[in-house]
């Protein structure tokens, strides 16, 4: 089996992405979900930057975006990877409860 893209679950809230990681579960998906809690982390991962400085992942398949995210908002970190040459085709979608 060739190698699948992960997803990027960004989400602060533990209930919200409770319920998100469920919803992908029934679905059946065999993808890697990935989940960071604030938009500079988010940030971080698609860019092999700080913690994930060692990463293999080739960018996720989609990144599920909470709006209301602290230290970097949603809206920035769409603003930020939009504006970035190598991220700026990454699926997006945003998310808020």
């Amino acid at each position: 089996m060739r190698d699948l893209r992960p997803i990027l679950l960004v989400e602060d809230n533990p209930k919200d992405a409770e319920l998100t990681l469920a919803a992908l579960a029934r679905c059946q998906l065999v993808n890697e979900v990935t989940h960071v809690r604030d938009g500079a982390e988010a940030l971080d991962y698609l860019r092999c930057e700080g913690t994930y400085a060692d990463a293999q992942h080739g960018g996720p398949v989609v990144v599920l975006l909470d709006l209301k995210l602290p230290k970097i908002n949603g809206l920035e970190v769409l603003e930020a990877v939009r504006k970035d040459p190598a991220l700026s085709s990454t699926p997006i979608v945003m998310l808020t409860s």
